[in-house]
């Protein structure tokens, strides 16, 4: 049996809307039980659709990065957030994570609008790019830097407890941004997990200071 995650949300704590999201819960349990789909979780929310920081939200995209489920079940598109940014956002993460978004507004899965369609396929092109243009720039600092006597071994701590472990890919270009907005390591690890990487503090803050010791090389040569 296919497992899914139910997720609900409103935006304010009116009695209104309490009654609104009671009433999403049991939709969607009573669509999930139709199409014999078994339910692993409930997330409600009362939280603005276009604030992306939301705890079940990044509650939800855990679940999903831990592949405990593979089906969204929303009473519509617009439950993940507004009509803004925000949803399309969470749209191309779930895309990522291979999770089928079934809706009750579609009686089925979700059928994106060809305007959205078009912005995913566009965010897909533009991050993959984004992607390709970041790694060649590391690997050819990196060659200038080694050519130049730096030698990124020796910045690595512990290295004896990794061997054999895969190195975790994250985008650090990211983590840099984040940390010029003074976030914590912690808070840039709960945003790399939002986005689909799951990685620890302690990682993302190795990672930045290999990231410091590379420009910094750079510069000095």
């Amino acid at each position: 049996m296919t497992k899914a995650i139910i997720y609900c949300r409103v935006s304010t704590d009116k009695h209104t809307q309490e009654t609104s999201i009671v009433r999403q819960q049991e939709e969607l349990q009573s669509f999930a039980d139709r199409f014999q789909i078994e339910t692993i979780k409930v997330i409600k929310e009362k939280q603005s659709g276009y604030e992306i920081e939301r705890p079940g939200v990044f509650e939800m995209l855990d679940d999903f990065q831990n592949e405990k489920a593979d089906i969204l079940l929303l009473q519509d598109e617009t439950r993940l957030g507004g009509r803004g940014n925000t949803k399309i956002a969470l749209l191309h993460q779930l895309s990522k994570l291979n999770i089928t978004i079934y809706t009750l507004s579609h009686n089925g899965e979700l059928q994106l609008s060809e305007g959205d369609s078009m912005v995913l396929q566009i965010v897909s092109i533009v991050e993959e790019y984004q992607r390709k243009l970041h790694n060649a720039k590391i690997k050819r600092g990196m060659k200038k830097a080694i050519t130049n006597g730096y030698q990124p071994a020796n910045n690595l701590s512990n290295q004896h407890l990794a061997h054999g472990r895969e190195r975790k890919k994250f985008p650090i270009d990211e983590v840099v941004r984040l940390k010029s907005n003074n976030l914590t390591f912690k808070e840039i690890a709960s945003v790399l997990k939002g986005m689909g990487y799951d990685v620890s503090k302690a990682t993302v803050h190795r990672r930045y200071q290999e990231f410091q010791s590379l420009e910094n090389s750079q510069k000095n040569n």
